[in-house]
């Protein structure tokens, strides 16, 4: 059995949950989301939580079940607190900013970088060094903080390129005389 699974999932205060069929719709403070459970699925709201369960004993449905449980609980935690993903640029001359939708950004080479930040997502630049991505869908802001930080990714000598706030970079020894 999948303990993800098991665990149904709790609507805070101010959420309006709303189940029809295989589609669940949640609405709250910050916007309004949903998500299509797979067919092997079955989805039910009981006493305020999200209930969900496999339809049958296959292999595939008890892979499916806790996924669809995480995506529902996803969609909960945006609507009422969203997701955001800090990134840093390091470098001496690497810098950016923003010029109303879109991300410009200077990183050592012969041209600027620009980026057009997506609808529902937020971007924001602080001391042209850090970069905030942040929205309500989980998945659109973590896409959007890799795209970002495929433009340069740090290199493994000195460290220099965009990286997320948390990440280590293994440093490689350079070359010896």
């Amino acid at each position: 059995m999948s303990r993800i699974g098991n665990k149904p999932v709790v609507v805070p205060e101010g959420v309006t949950l709303d189940v029809a069929g295989q589609d669940v719709k949640a609405k709250g403070s910050k916007g309004e989301l949903s998500v299509r459970i797979h067919d092997d699925v079955s989805v039910k709201l009981v006493d305020g939580q999200v209930v969900l369960e496999p339809r049958s004993n296959s292999l595939f449905a008890k892979k499916i079940w806790p996924t669809m449980r995480t995506l529902v609980y996803n969609i909960v935690i945006g609507v009422t607190e969203g997701y955001s993903k800090k990134l840093e640029i390091h470098g001496v001359g690497l810098r950016g900013n923003m010029q109303g939708n879109t991300l410009v950004m200077q990183l050592g080479y012969s041209h600027e970088v620009r980026f057009d930040v997506p609808e529902g997502v937020k971007v924001e630049v602080e001391d042209q060094t850090k970069i905030t991505v942040s929205g309500i869908d989980k998945q659109k802001v973590g896409q959007v903080a890799a795209n970002i930080r495929e433009f340069k990714k740090p290199e493994p000598y000195k460290g220099k390129g965009i990286r997320y706030a948390d990440e280590y970079i293994l440093r490689k020894e350079g070359k010896k005389k």
